[in-house]
């Protein structure tokens, strides 16, 4: 890859394209090429730009196409290399063009457990929180504060990665890669998904059982004080852990979830369970 990093006026006006064009690249999402259509909209400025001839704009164009799948949030950066690895392909004949979609493909897995986690395992989550609390207070700005608080830190990643990938090329994600570091990159963010989702289930499920039982001479034993004893937050932590299992496992629909928790929720109210 070239070592030149300077962006120039035209390509600063494409990178700004792609991340304009990022933002409905599921939109035409179908099962055979998931969001490889909006991938390939994405390049079309630069192989517009950079191929002069119908057949060589036509292998970019399909090169493009191929199957695509990665978190929204971060694969500009994926967008952003593979404009620039267009660029030195249109620029060197003996540039191999298959080492485009292998590089696309290497990033998928690993971008998309980094961005899942922290923006739908983590920053969403903490938007949520954030609004749900706005939200118990009656505060009509509640779902502007979640748009705000997720939305503004998506779009700062999505245009500074888009400038990245452009600029850092694919020799500096083979370092990565032959480093090591991108695995380290991937646990890390994984650890930090676990944390604070364990943070956001004690304080935003709440699940307590009223449960009391007569033991004699004028004491009772208060289920949930003993639940207390044991672990606090053991039942919402069991609770939530029961309903990741059975969407991993058991493949429930979300839609179904949902509603046996509401209809679950009702029945222990109903019943004094909780």
């Amino acid at each position: 890859m070239s070592e030149n990093l300077m962006v120039s006026n035209d390509e600063k006006k494409m990178l700004k394209s792609i991340f304009f064009r990022s933002c409905t690249v599921f939109a035409p999402f179908n099962y055979a090429k998931q969001g490889g259509s909006g991938f390939c909209y994405a390049m079309m400025p630069f192989i517009n730009k950079y191929y002069k001839t119908q057949e060589d704009r036509t292998a970019a164009l399909k090169r493009h196409i191929a199957w695509y799948n990665a978190t929204s949030n971060v694969g500009t950066f994926i967008m952003g290399l593979a404009a620039s690895m267009e660029k030195e392909n249109s620029e060197k004949e003996d540039f191999n063009a298959d080492s485009i979609n292998t590089v696309k493909a290497s990033l998928m897995g690993p971008f998309s457990g980094i961005g899942d986690t922290l923006f739908w395992g983590v920053l969403r989550v903490v938007a949520a929180g954030i609004a749900m609390t706005f939200g118990e207070q009656g505060n009509p700005l509640a779902p502007l504060i979640f748009l705000l608080v997720y939305n503004i830190p998506s779009l700062i990643t999505r245009w500074q990665l888009t400038k990245f990938g452009f600029t850092v090329g694919a020799k500096y994600i083979e370092e990565l890669y032959s480093s090591g570091m991108i695995n380290v990159l991937t646990k890390a963010a994984s650890i930090l998904g676990l944390i604070m989702m364990g943070g956001m289930t004690a304080s935003n499920v709440s699940l307590q059982t009223t449960l009391k039982f007569n033991l004699g001479g004028g004491q009772q034993l208060v289920v949930q004080d003993v639940l207390d004893q044991i672990f606090v937050g053991i039942v919402p932590l069991a609770f939530t852990l029961l309903c990741f299992w059975l969407l991993s496992k058991k493949k429930m629909n979300f839609a179904l979830l949902i509603a046996l928790v509401v209809v679950l929720g009702i029945l222990l109210s109903l019943f004094g369970v909780a």
